[in-house]
């Protein structure tokens, strides 16, 4: 059977990184650029003590400082990059594999051979598709987009789809796209606060959709 990986992203606490491990996800995502949920340093550091060997720590970024990415590394989490960050400073930054969103726009047309030209420079990037706003403000904005989008746009590439994810809507997503990973951060959360029983359902739902579709 072909697993999807989960990522609940926006873990603003120790209690909430072992809520979502326990739940059964694969990477914990922490914010490190301007959000409700962004952490500090300190903060990230009292996560990453939280989080044990074979779950993946992921630190999200913004058109951020070197000496910020640095300090997320030392604690061994994988960069992902969330606004307008060219190639060479990715693959500066990283030194490695990393995650970099791509926002889809619903009016913008889908041309893969487009976005390979794009892409290319990333060498070590794993695309991560999410909803544009209309602010032109990077993630958060709640809302889906056609996921056949995801898969027109990677092509042969694992990808990953974020973006209005919920316990609800992310079994069509895995049945639609089978995508490498799924990523929710408010489709999880009641007042702002990870969910237990969200959380759960989400990677249930996951886990569920990945035993329908078989290999």
């Amino acid at each position: 059977m072909r697993r999807t990986r989960v990522k609940i992203c926006g873990v603003v606490s120790a209690e909430e990184a072992a809520l979502v491990v326990d739940a059964g996800a694969d990477a914990v995502g922490v914010i490190l650029a301007p959000s409700p949920r962004r952490v500090g340093i300190e903060r990230l550091h009292e996560i990453a003590e939280r989080i044990p060997a074979l779950v993946t720590l992921v630190a999200v970024f913004v058109d951020p400082p070197s000496a910020l990415v640095d300090e997320a590394l030392k604690v061994g989490a994988i960069p992902q990059f969330h606004g307008r960050e060219p190639a060479e400073a990715c693959e500066a930054f990283a030194a490695g594999p990393y995650v970099k969103a791509y926002h889809v726009g619903a009016s913008e047309p889908v041309e893969h051979e487009a976005f390979e030209r794009f892409a290319r420079p990333y060498a070590h990037a794993t695309w991560l598709f999410d909803t544009a706003r209309p602010d032109g403000l990077s993630g958060g904005s709640g809302r889906t987009f056609s996921w056949n989008d995801a898969r027109t746009l990677a092509g042969d590439r694992p990808f990953v789809v974020s973006g209005g994810l919920t316990p609800e809507n992310v079994v069509d997503c895995v049945r639609a796209v089978r995508p490498f990973a799924v990523d929710v951060r408010s489709g999880v959360e009641r007042n702002g606060v990870k969910d237990a029983r969200l959380v759960r359902a989400f990677v249930d739902a996951v886990r569920a959709a990945d035993a329908e579709a078989g290999p």
